[in-house]
């Protein structure tokens, strides 16, 4: 059989890697493609003037955040799900010794026990595993991360309201939205917008650990819907001559709606409510 000659060869490497490099909507790919958006996160993520010890990229892709991102810290492991980008992207950072590109996905990693931050443009129907596991990490000092837009505006109370996720962790974890990246700057264009994400770990938390099983309990009780309202929902455990005193110490009106409860207003309450 004929061997294919070494300009066939080449068309076929250039064809196959062209087209693994191509975007999987299985996986909710959208590359960052644009350098100014790209630099712009990797500031957010470690502010000029400081130096990250150990940071984590979620879906390093093609290495676009990843290159900005490796002045800025000591070490960086790159996390890449997709198998087709590793050999490209191991080449590009091959002389960059303290970046390691890691083939496999970050949920099956291990939290580093020293501290660490995490930065990233994550996969949009992956967010809310990948925050979970950044609130589980208990040496992790902050997450950095490119979101859908509403998803990022939900979760920092831009909109007004607050979500379940948010006031459970706000006592050691304050969240906040810090950058807005306009859908034109990703390859391919996604539907939406993306916001930026920062969750910092609180150096001392608002509570302290013996608190935490009691304040998860009055929050979950408050966001359970059972009642019809948040006064009725915490009177299913608690007097209701406590709650009208939990509500009066944060300046809520009994008919006030679940979500549109601040967290600082949740720690009033909880302060009437939680010994």
């Amino acid at each position: 059989m004929a061997r294919p000659s070494p300009t066939s060869r080449a068309r076929s490497q250039k064809h196959s890697a062209k087209h693994s490099a191509k975007p999987s909507p299985k996986l909710s790919q959208n590359f960052l493609a644009d350098r100014a958006a790209a630099e712009h996160l990797a500031r957010l993520a470690v502010p000029h003037g400081h130096e990250a010890p150990l940071l984590l990229e979620v879906g390093a892709g093609k290495g676009a955040l990843t290159e900005r991102l490796a002045p800025r810290c000591r070490e960086l492991r790159a996390y890449e799900i997709d198998r087709r980008l590793l050999p490209a992207l191991r080449a590009r950072f091959a002389d960059t010794p303290h970046v390691t590109v890691i083939g496999g996905d970050f949920l099956h990693a291990d939290p580093p026990c020293a501290p660490f931050a995490v930065a990233g443009n994550v996969p949009f129907h992956r967010t809310s595993a990948i925050v979970d596991w950044c609130l589980r990490a208990p040496a992790l000092t902050e997450a950095t991360l490119l979101t859908q837009l509403e998803y990022a505006r939900k979760r920092t109370g831009d909109y007004g309201s607050w979500t379940l996720v948010t006031v459970l962790s706000w006592p050691r974890h304050e969240w906040r939205l810090v950058g807005r990246v306009d859908r034109s700057r990703f390859r391919p264009v996604p539907r939406v917008d993306a916001g930026v994400v920062r969750i910092e770990r609180r150096s001392t938390p608002l509570l302290d650990r013996a608190a935490h099983a009691g304040w998860r309990h009055l929050v979950e009780l408050g966001f359970s819907g059972v009642g019809g309202s948040l006064h009725a929902s915490l009177r299913r455990a608690y007097p209701r001559r406590r709650v009208d005193a939990a509500f009066r110490a944060a300046g809520l009106d009994p008919g006030a709606l679940v979500g549109q409860v601040s967290p600082e207003r949740w720690l009033r309450l909880y302060d009437v409510l939680g010994g």
